[in-house]
């Protein structure tokens, strides 16, 4: 059965929704992905610029924090890369739903395994996002750690 008229088509369109909403979805998760990418590169950026002219013990720390930085711009890279694996496997899956009913083709376990890689990869990808995001607490727990040896020189200092 070929689509011929506009009632077979609704519930095809009906079904290609769901994959057309998760693409506006994954284009928003990819949005603040790089932008956390970006903002990684900048920090790293301002943290390594003129490093040689800092005490050892600065350049230590910001070592330290440009090591987890790296590691955090890895992580973005596979949460971005399995997004867009998503948002490409949600593209086939709207194609290949269209193409089935045009030319009649009988594609339940394809669209099936499409569909669950494709959530497979969107959870990985959340994995990942949600380790950057506890990396960023390293990162920070770094300086904290400076700024109180600081403070804590400043107030022997008084005494």
């Amino acid at each position: 059965m070929s689509v011929t008229s506009f009632r077979e088509l609704v519930p095809i369109l009906q079904t290609a929704i769901g994959p057309m909403i998760l693409i506006s979805g994954l284009g928003l998760l990819l949005l603040t992905m790089t932008n956390r990418l970006g903002r990684i590169i900048d920090r790293s950026r301002s943290l390594l610029d003129d490093l040689e002219s800092y005490p050892e013990s600065y350049i230590l720390r910001i070592n330290k924090e440009v090591a987890i930085l790296w590691k955090r711009a890895r992580y973005i890279r596979i949460s971005i890369l399995l997004a867009c694996v998503t948002c490409f496997g949600a593209s086939w899956l709207i194609i290949l739903l269209f193409l089935s009913a045009l030319v009649n083709l009988d594609l339940p376990m394809l669209l099936s395994g499409i569909f669950i890689v494709s959530m497979l990869c969107l959870s990985v990808s959340l994995l990942f996002f949600f380790f950057d995001v506890n990396m960023t607490l390293s990162a920070l727990k770094i300086e904290m750690e400076s700024h109180d040896k600081k403070r804590l020189i400043i107030e022997t200092s008084r005494r």
